[in-house]
């Protein structure tokens, strides 16, 4: 079917529902977060950039608007799932990587094969660009779970992973990154009216 099946695979992304089987204020689907990942790297690139390192920005954005592609095949796995184990996070990554694998082969025409390997291999590496994308992933868990906690969700498993975005984001390998996002963007995050007190599972965070 060649380049149309590829194309019409868009729609189903955004049929699936991120963080599935609990009940949210607002739903997140797949498609979505691709993008946002793309702007949150957008930015933060930007930071590094004006921080001396170098960005290949084609690498970045092909990195990031690819890097869930693969949800198509096995929806979308909740972190603490998926992070369970690192033999069950392996066999997953190798179940992704197979299905991918075949998807290109059958459907993506033989002259753009190549590309397309390359282009939706895992992208989080140690390359400016993977950790871009690392932090960005991880930024987008943060905010949908702070719009979740803001609207007074309560339950106990959006605030755990409000605390293990942020531990996360905290401690990347990106300085400039992190320093403008504890800086600038949380003491924006703790000024905010929210219904559940998101400012001390920030300070909880920050303190550890």
């Amino acid at each position: 079917m060649g380049i149309h099946r590829f194309f019409t695979s868009m729609n189903d992304l955004e049929r699936i529902i991120r963080c599935p089987g609990k009940f949210k204020f607002e739903e997140h689907n797949v498609a979505a977060h691709s993008w946002k990942v793309s702007q949150y790297a957008m930015f933060f690139a930007t930071i590094e950039e004006r921080n001396g390192e170098t960005v290949d920005w084609k690498s970045l954005y092909e990195k990031t608007i690819n890097h869930d592609f693969a949800e198509v095949f096995i929806g979308d796995i909740k972190t603490p799932v998926k992070h369970a184990s690192p033999e069950l996070k392996q066999m997953i990554a190798h179940v992704e990587e197979k299905m991918m694998e075949k998807f290109i082969l059958e459907e993506i025409p033989e002259d753009f094969q190549p590309i397309f390997f390359h282009r939706m291999k895992e992208g989080k590496d140690a390359s400016i660009e993977g950790r871009l994308l690392e932090f960005a992933d991880k930024l987008d868990q943060f905010y949908e779970s702070f719009s979740e906690l803001k609207r007074g969700n309560t339950d106990p498993e959006f605030v755990l992973m409000y605390q293990e975005a942020l531990t996360k984001l905290l401690n990347l390998p990106l300085p400039a990154s992190v320093a403008y996002f504890r800086n600038v963007m949380l003491e924006d995050v703790k000024r905010e009216e929210t219904a559940l007190d998101v400012k001390a599972f920030t300070q909880k965070v920050l303190n550890s």
